[in-house]
């Protein structure tokens, strides 16, 4: 009698979505959340100095909720507004989101359509540290984002609509240091995200590649080449 072999493979694991996942990533973001009001105030200093109402930083830091965006449309805001060049320069800045998005796509595949899209509203670079770090963990609760993100969001809106409804007290917020705010947050994410010295490779080409772009190519360019380059260092050390 011939013996068939049989391989059996493991269903992928299913995920929750529950009040306490919400929570729970709402509790991990407050440190981080507390750099996000300041640069929230920031925006707001600068867009009251830029001449936007309230209302309108209101809605943009609804709308939008994208630190590198908003800034970035405030450095070009002028009359007459140039639109073009702003949807242009905002893409640009924010085609790091393809890769952020699909580095979760492993796990939030595993979700209704609707529910995983609705999350990446709330995506940014420190959710998604936070978010990644808890799958690779072990944790399976996807509401884990959401709690993250509007915990974020909350702080960012306050933090704008404060800046500008208040921001004439704070004419020079570097006066404050409140300009180290995403820097500091930022090295604290890579620290936290360091996982051996496997991560020296693609850290190291992202860095170079980024510093070069930045010192000879116009614009922000240097967000999405350096992190294409470190991408593809990452993948050529996982295929070795």
């Amino acid at each position: 009698m011939s013996t068939i072999a049989r391989t059996e493979v493991a269903a992928p694991e299913a995920l929750t979505f529950t009040r306490a996942g919400a929570l729970r990533g709402a509790r991990q973001t407050l440190p981080l959340a507390a750099s996000s009001l300041t640069g929230g105030l920031v925006f707001g200093v600068l867009a009251r100095g830029a001449e936007l109402g309230l209302a309108e930083v209101a809605l943009m830091s609804t709308m939008v909720f994208s630190g590198s965006a908003q800034f970035l449309a405030l450095g070009l805001w002028a009359t007459p507004l140039p639109v073009a060049g702003i949807l242009i320069a905002t893409l640009i800045v924010s085609l790091r989101h393809l890769l952020l998005g699909a580095a979760l796509h492993p796990w939030l595949a595993r979700l209704p359509t609707a529910r995983a899209y609705g999350l990446l509203f709330f995506l940014s670079d420190e959710t998604w540290a936070l978010t990644t770090h808890h799958f690779r963990a072990g944790g399976r609760d996807a509401a884990f984002l959401l709690g993250s993100g509007l915990t974020m969001a909350v702080a960012w809106i306050g933090g704008c609509v404060l800046g500008r409804a208040g921001g004439s007290w704070l004419t020079d917020p570097a006066r404050w240091g409140l300009d180290f705010a995403f820097t500091a947050v930022f090295v604290a994410l890579l620290v936290g995200s360091w996982r051996g010295r496997g991560d020296g490779l693609p850290w190291t080409v992202a860095a170079l590649v980024a510093l070069a772009a930045h010192r000879w190519l116009p614009g922000q360019w240097y967000i999405v080449l350096g992190a294409l380059a470190g991408s593809g260092a990452g993948m050529v050390r996982d295929a070795r």
